[in-house]
C-alpha cells in the first residue's frame, strides 16, 4: 500500500474511525492488526520474517536484562544480532556476493558453482532490522529496560507508518508512546495535516516528475548524451530521490500525529548544508544517527583512539552505510566518496562554515558558496547511486566534465525543475530561515491556506500518468 494510494487511503480512514473509539489496551490491538495487514499487503509470506524478528529480539532483550554474568549477556546479544544480520545477509546479499564470489574464481582459473537462488527482497527489512537491533543493544547496556508486553513490543517493531522505510525509530522514543495512553492535543490535526500535504507534494508533484526526465536520462547511452544532459540528469534525480524520501518520512510524521504519535524528523533541508557533516545532520536523520551511536562508537570506537583512527572508521562507517542501501558496487562507492567527504571535512573545514551561521555579507557569500558546492558534492555521490554501473557512472562523470553542449532538451528539462523543484525550494529556504519545521503551522491563516491551496492544486493537476514506487521501499 503507497501512502498516496486510494486503497491506503480507505485503509487508514477504516482504522482511524475505529481507532477514535477505543483505549487502550485495544486501542494497540488495533494497530498491531492494522500494522500486519499494511505489511501482508505488499506480500503475505514475509510476515514470517517480521514474526521471527520480533520474537528473537523479544526473548533476547529479557534474557540479557536477566543475565547473571557479563559472558552470558554478550553471547545472548551475539546470537540477537547473528540472527538479525544473518536474515538481513540473505535476503539482501546472497545474490551479489554468490555472484562476485564466483566471477573472482573464475578469474583465478577455478571452475566454481554456487546455488542461484531466485530472493526477493522483503519490504522494509533493512529498517526494522536496524530497529530491532538498536533495542537489544540498548537493553545490554543498560539504557533502557526489557519490555515485558509481547503486544507492544511487537507494536513498536511493526508499527505501519514507518514501517517499510523509517524512520528507524529508538526504542525509549516509540515505545514509551505505545504502552502510555494518548493524549488528545488540539494541535494534532494541524500537524498531521502539514505533513501530509508537503509530504504528498514532494512524492506526487516533486519525485515523480524528476523521476521521469532522470529515469529518460539514465536509461540512454552516454554516447547519445550531451555533459549538460547528463547533468540535468542528476540533478533530476537528486530532487527526486529527496522529494520521495522526505515526502515518505513526512507523510508518515503526518499519520502518526493523527494517530497520537510523534515520529522523529528525518530530514531538514539537506540541500542547504554547508559541509559534509552538516549534511548528514540533515539527511535521513534516524539511519545517520544510528550508523553514529551502534557502528561508529559502539561498534568502532568513535574517535577515541586519534585522528588516524578517526579517520578509518568514518570511512568504514560510511562504506557499510552504502552497503545498507543495497547490494551493488555502486552503493559501496557511494558510501566511499562520502566517507572522504567526511574526513576531509573533519581536516580542512573552517569552524565558522561547519556550523551553518552567518553575519554580514562575507559570512552570507561564504555560506552560500558553501552550500553551492556541498549541493553539487552530493550530486556526484547521487550519480553513483543512480548509476546502474560503476562504468557508466565514470562515464557520465567525464562526459559531464568534457562537454558542454546546451541542447534543447537539456534547456526544457532545467525548464521543468524549475517549475517543479523552484516552489519547494523557496519553502525550504523560508523554514531554515525560521529554523522550525513547524513554521507553517504557526503562521496566518492566510498564508497556510495559501500554501495547500497551491499543493492541493499542483496535485490536481500535474499528477503524473506513471506512478513511482518509493525508492527506499527496496533498501
Amino acid at each position: 500500500m503507497l501512502f498516496n494510494s486510494w486503497i491506503f487511503a480507505a485503509f487508514f480512514l477504516i482504522v482511524l474511525l475505529l481507532y477514535v473509539r477505543v483505549n487502550l489496551p485495544a486501542q494497540n490491538w488495533l494497530l498491531l492488526v492494522s500494522s500486519y495487514v499494511f505489511y501482508g499487503y505488499w506480500d503475505w509470506r514475509f510476515l514470517s520474517l517480521i514474526f521471527l524478528s520480533t520474537i528473537i529480539d523479544y526473548c533476547a532483550a529479557i534474557g540479557i536484562e536477566t543475565a547473571q554474568h557479563s559472558r552470558t549477556r554478550r553471547a545472548v546479544l551475539g546470537i540477537s544480532m547473528i540472527a538479525n544480520l544473518g536474515l538481513l545477509g540473505f535476503f539482501k546479499y546472497y545474490g551479489f556476493f554468490a555472484a562476485e564470489f564466483m566471477a573472482l574464481l573464475n578469474s583465478l582459473g577455478i571452475e566454481a558453482s554456487l546455488p542461484s537462488l531466485r530472493i526477493i527482497l522483503p519490504v522494509g527489512i533493512s529498517f526494522y532490522t536496524f530497529q530491532t537491533m538498536s533495542y537489544t543493544i540498548d537493553v545490554y547496556r543498560g539504557q533502557i529496560r526489557a519490555s515485558r508486553n509481547l503486544r507492544d513490543f511487537a507494536l513498536f517493531v511493526c508499527f505501519f507508518p514507518q514501517l517499510v522505510a523509517g524512520p528507524v525509530e529508538r526504542t525509549q522514543d516509540l515505545l514509551p508512546q505505545i504502552t502510555r495512553p494518548r493524549v488528545r492535543n488540539p494541535q494534532a490535526f494541524s500537524e498531521g495535516l502539514y505533513y501530509i500535504m508537503t509530504g504528498l507534494f514532494r512524492k506526487v508533484v516533486v519525485a515523480d516528475n524528476m523521476a521521469r526526465l532522470a529515469n529518460t536520462i539514465f536509461a540512454t547511452p552516454s554516447s547519445e548524451l550531451t555533459g549538460i544532459e547528463a547533468l540535468v540528469g542528476v540533478y533530476a534525480f537528486a530532487f527526486q530521490i529527496y522529494g520521495d524520501f522526505s515526502g515518505y518520512s513526512a507523510m508518515a510524521q503526518g499519520i502518526a500525529r493523527w494517530l497520537g504519535f510523534e515520529l522523529m524528523t528525518n530530514f531538514r533541508m539537506p540541500y542547504f548544508a554547508v559541509s559534509p557533516s552538516d549534511f548528514w545532520r540533515r539527511w535521513h536523520i534516524s539511519l545517520s544517527q544510528w550508523l553514529r551511536d551502534y557502528l561508529y562508537i559502539f561498534c568502532l570506537g568513535g574517535n577515541r583512539g586519534g585522528r588516524w583512527k578517526t579517520c578509518r572508521n568514518l570511512l568504514l562507517t560510511m562504506i557499510l552505510g552504502g552497503l545498507w542501501h543495497g547490494a551493488g558496487w555502486t552503493f559501496l562507492v557511494w558510501g566511499l566518496f562520502h566517507g572522504i567527504l567526511l574526513v576531509a571535512g573533519r581536516i580542512l573545514s573552517p569552524p565558522a562554515v561547519a556550523s551553518g551561521h552567518s553575519s554580514g555579507v562575507l559570512d552570507w557569500t561564504r555560506t552560500g558558496l558553501s552550500r553551492l558546492v556541498m549541493f553539487h558534492l552530493v550530486c556526484v555521490g547521487w550519480l553513483f547511486f543512480r548509476a546502474d554501473s560503476v562504468q557508466q557512472a565514470a562515464d557520465l562523470v567525464w562526459l559531464i566534465c568534457s562537454n558542454a553542449e546546451v541542447t534543447q532538451f537539456a534547456a526544457s528539462g532545467l525548464a521543468m525543475m524549475a517549475f517543479f523543484v523552484g516552489p519547494l525550494l523557496l519553502f525550504e529556504y523560508f523554514l531554515e530561515k525560521h529554523g522550525r519545521l513547524l513554521a507553517l503551522v504557526d503562521a496566518h491563516w492566510f498564508v497556510r491556506g495559501a500554501v495547500y491551496s497551491y499543493c492541493t492544486l499542483m496535485l490536481l493537476f500535474f499528477l503524473p500518468t506513471l506512478q513511482h514506487d518509493f525508492i527506499y521501499f527496496q533498501f
